[in-house]
């Protein structure tokens, strides 16, 4: 396995903006992008090349195939079609499952012993789906969870409070959607409860849920005005890969395997806070929930477990 390099299934917004991330950044040696688009994917790799010169250090970057797998340390998949209009969640879940299956079937066959970042939606029955297909041990199939809802309500926390991003510690969980939630117990300016925060400084308790709901209409209100959202989510699938890389045990909320009733489930990927190493997922970061937070987190898993019953899992075997 080559440290630091990174295979791209995906060359679409979503995709290219996490390698142009890369690229500004630096810390990966090594990018392969993949697609069904072999023109697009030449085009893209010749676009991001040219930018080498001006870039923090030197990086490989090549339109490649699935063989390329065999030795990376992280493939990242964002293929997968975009909701359309009138389509129903359970409709994009199927099509996009028959592409999923297909993509996992064509990594594991080049010999690929690594780890596997899944950031098509719905993200985290994608993520089980690739799970499920890849035979990978499951601290080795990582979604991309909340991750951006979570760099969402920092950002709108901190522009709120005038705090520094950096010191908001609060978290989303649950899907990757509307039904997703903040365990405000567990929300932090530095070393102190956002609650108590809100209450020393007068501001209404009200507002943090004006905020969450600020977060849950992001997507919708960007896609209004620019028909996509791939920014934000490539800055964070970016922090993702390079926590793997280098080995750093960060805590980022992903959509992860909670199995043995964590959380009160068994046997789904759901966006909860993690511990990310080299080995994928180190440990969970298990919160007590109030009862409504539990509940917000059971009904997410309910609808999850129910498409999966419906027709996902006769897709994966089939």
């Amino acid at each position: 396995m080559k440290k630091g390099k990174v295979v791209l299934v995906g060359t679409g917004f979503v995709g290219m903006s996490m390698a142009y991330s890369m690229l500004n950044q630096g810390g990966i040696n090594e990018l392969i992008l993949i697609d069904i688009d072999k023109d697009k994917t030449i085009g893209e790799e010749m676009d991001l090349a040219h930018g080498l010169p001006y870039a923090p250090q030197k990086m490989v970057i090549k339109a490649g195939e699935y063989s390329d797998c065999k030795d990376a340390q992280v493939v990242v998949i964002t293929a997968g079609i975009a909701q359309k209009p009138g389509q129903t969640r359970l409709e994009l879940a199927e099509v996009n499952t028959k592409i999923m299956k297909q993509i996992t079937e064509s990594i594991m066959a080049s010999g690929f012993d690594g780890i596997i970042v899944v950031a098509s939606n719905p993200v985290d029955l994608m993520t089980y789906v690739v799970s499920e297909v890849s035979g990978l041990p499951r601290n080795r199939v990582i979604g991309s969870g909340t991750v951006l809802d979570t760099a969402r309500l920092r950002y709108l926390m901190a522009d709120y409070l005038k705090i520094s991003s950096k010191n908001i510690h609060a978290y989303i969980m649950g899907e990757h959607g509307d039904s997703s939630f903040v365990p405000w117990e567990h929300a932090y300016v530095g070393c102190k409860k956002i609650k108590d925060v809100m209450k020393d400084n007068k501001h209404p308790m009200e507002d943090l849920e004006k905020i969450h709901k600020g977060v849950v209409d992001a997507a919708y209100e960007i896609i209004e005005k620019k028909k996509a959202t791939y920014y934000g989510i490539g800055m964070a699938l970016n922090r993702l890969v390079k926590s793997i890389i280098n080995n750093e045990n960060s805590i980022l909320t992903v959509s992860t395997y909670l199995k043995d009733d964590q959380y009160g489930q068994d046997d789904i990927y759901i966006g909860v806070p993690a511990i990310i190493n080299s080995e994928g997922v180190r440990e969970l970061l298990v919160l007590d929930l109030n009862e409504e937070e539990q509940s917000k987190l059971n009904h997410s898993c309910k609808v999850i477990k129910e498409m999966r019953e419906q027709s996902i899992d006769k897709i994966i075997k089939g």
